[in-house]
């Protein structure tokens, strides 16, 4: 009697698997860390703010709610045009056919549909870098009403929170600035440019992330308890002038 032996599977027969990008779950990871930072200021701005609620009010009364809300809007858009340049990174849009990865515009730069990663993300630069001249502005006005890094606690706590934001947003645009020129000196669009401009994406969406908790917890959290509690124990108004 003989038994039937089963030709063996050839290792090339086997299927392949796919494998997370290295590179990708680095920068999850650190920014993870990154979100436990942030979370220490504030956890700092809150002690400080039940502890000298005197000055909160009486730093929180020289912002300029509307000119913050119009710089916060251009930074929550930059993330949408930083995402289409990454969907046309990787060849595909949501719920659409994939298609060829395009770098480069075609066409006039005047058709925005024909645009491709370098434009989108040289848009984001710009509006990105429009939210640090805000920025700048709104510290300039601040310092000029006298709330300075060592006036109040109130004022040291504004200028860490949101100055360490503001240096993650510096790093960023340093960031698009490599990205844009290794994808302009690359002959061809390869899968290193792709996860360039994948990783940035990440960071940038993060950096839009925790700007919208900053904004909140800073400029729209004392207004929006006074609004439904008159007897908040930081009476602040909205100031819905531009300049």
């Amino acid at each position: 009697m003989t038994t039937a032996t089963l030709p063996e599977r050839s290792p090339a027969a086997a299927p392949a698997v796919g494998r997370p990008n290295p590179t990708q779950i680095g920068t999850i990871v650190w920014l993870s860390s990154e979100l436990m930072f942030f979370g220490g200021l504030f956890a700092m701005f809150f002690t400080l703010r039940s502890m000298a609620p005197d000055t909160f009010f009486e730093g929180e009364s020289h912002f300029t709610h509307g000119f913050a809300l119009v710089n916060t809007t251009i930074l929550v858009l930059s993330s949408v045009t930083c995402q289409i340049g990454v969907f046309l990174a990787e060849g595909k849009f949501p719920g659409g056919k994939p298609f060829a990865p395009r770098k480069r515009r075609s066409g006039s730069i005047f058709n925005v549909a024909g645009w491709g990663m370098i434009e989108w993300y040289t848009l984001t630069f710009i509006m990105g870098a429009i939210f640090v001249s805000g920025q700048a502005y709104e510290y300039t006005e601040l310092v000029h009403n006298g709330v300075t890094l060592s006036s109040t606690p109130f004022g040291s706590i504004f200028y860490l929170a949101t100055g360490f934001h503001g240096i993650h947003v510096v790093g960023g645009l340093v960031a698009f600035l490599l990205v844009l020129m290794r994808a302009f000196v690359a002959e061809e669009f390869t899968q290193h440019e792709q996860v360039s401009a994948i990783c940035i994406s990440y960071y940038w969406h993060f950096v839009d992330i925790v700007w919208i908790v900053l904004f909140f917890i800073v400029y729209m959290l004392d207004p929006l308890s006074t609004l439904f509690n008159s007897g908040h124990f930081i009476p602040v108004e909205f100031t819905w002038s531009i300049f």
